[in-house]
């Protein structure tokens, strides 16, 4: 890099500190050493003084441009000097380029962390004095758009996944001028070293066998491979979506779900003795014992009206919230979509103060981020999600 050797008058730093408003000191005097960085850069790239004749003369000067620069005390109105060959450019933008990018960087991060676009403005504006407009952060946010794409796309082939968990999650999306409600299906893949990642999301319209088959269909298409268990809730689409899309497969239906359907159906008075027991069927993780204990439930409340119903459930469900059990190895953490049920939490936490997107691409874009950077944790922590 370029050694700039210049001065400063003593003079001219007390004039400006006289005339400036005391929080635009600091400005004005990086500014003046700015430019005088500049034109003596412009001077040794052209190897002559102002007026000097040499054959060493690579061009001539050609006056200046106008360019802003953000730096920790605001942003600077900085007048650049350029040449007539147009190759000149000073050196002193790429130290602080960095700065520029930072603040670029973090408002994207502040955008994904759940700041609405008009808040990230009043920050910045806060922060550095510099103005920035709402439909700029918009802008600036849509360089996510490939990196969420690449990400949301790629390749699985390499590892394989015997565990699927997936739910959905509801969000509002303006449309025709219309507010309407997507659906984004997630997908999350516990690995054979027992490592959990986000394998996929799609963003579609409503939870039905069509939208599910497709969403399967795009993650087989990606790779997706060696599944041996399904978990999910009880959604008629998406069950029968499973069974279609993955036959052969064992389905582990959660079991947080199945015991809330049970109880729903059960008065709230005198029923405490039921939910004791249903609860201690679901602390079992031996199958044979779950069995016992629920054909003993059976057996107690046989020929009560008020739970018929939920006795009802219970047998006709039992096995399939049990198929976790019935495994070569036993893991408890599968028996329920607890993992994505909390990750649909951290991404409602974030979208919660956008409430009604502008579009698709602005969903995909936010809840793709929020995913990318649950991922990056998952994948780079120590800690194993079950141990083989």
């Amino acid at each position: 890099m370029t050694q700039v050797h210049f001065t400063l008058e003593t003079e001219e730093i007390q004039s400006l500190i006289e005339h400036s408003v005391k929080d635009d000191t600091a400005k004005s005097i990086l500014k003046m050493v700015f430019h005088q960085v500049m034109e003596q850069e412009r001077t040794d790239y052209l190897q002559v003084d102002d007026y000097e004749r040499s054959g060493n003369r690579v061009s001539q000067r050609n006056g200046y441009y106008e360019r802003e620069l953000t730096t920790r005390v605001g942003t600077l109105d900085l007048k650049v000097p350029r040449t007539r060959d147009g190759k000149f450019s000073p050196d002193i933008f790429e130290r602080y380029q960095r700065n520029e990018k930072a603040l670029l960087a973090s408002m994207v991060e502040m955008y994904v962390s759940g700041v609405s676009t008009r808040k990230v403005s009043q920050i910045v504006e806060e922060l550095c004095g510099k103005t920035v407009s709402k439909s700029f952060v918009s802008s600036l946010t849509k360089q996510l758009d490939p990196l969420v794409s690449e990400w949301q796309n790629r390749i699985l082939s390499d590892t394989k996944y015997p565990f699927l968990m997936i739910d959905v999650l509801y969000i509002k999306v303006r449309e025709d001028h219309r507010v309407l409600s997507k659906s984004c299906h997630i997908a999350l893949g516990i690995t054979e070293e027992g490592e959990r990642e986000i394998i996929g999301f799609m963003i579609q319209n409503g939870e039905s066998v069509e939208t599910w088959t497709t969403f399967f269909e795009y993650l087989k298409q990606r790779g997706l491979s060696g599944t041996q268990l399904v978990i999910s809730d009880a959604h008629p689409g998406l069950v029968t979506a499973i069974r279609q899309s993955f036959a052969g497969l064992s389905w582990q239906r959660c079991q947080v779900h199945f015991m809330r359907n049970i109880l729903e159906t059960i008065p709230e008075k005198e029923s405490k003795p039921f939910r004791d027991s249903l609860k201690a069927v679901f602390r079992f993780t031996n199958i044979d014992l779950a069995r016992a204990a629920k054909d003993q439930l059976l057996q107690a409340y046989e020929g009560k009206k008020k739970y018929q119903k939920a006795c009802e459930k219970l047998d006709r469900g039992f096995e399939d919230a049990f198929q976790y059990a019935v495994m070569e190895q036993v893991h408890s953490r599968l028996k329920s979509t607890n993992l994505i049920e909390r990750l649909n939490q951290e991404v409602r936490r974030r979208e919660k103060t956008i409430r009604i997107f502008p579009n698709v691409a602005s969903a995909n874009r936010l809840v793709g981020a929020v995913l990318m950077d649950k991922h990056e944790e998952w994948i780079s922590s120590s800690r194993k999600y079950i141990q083989f």
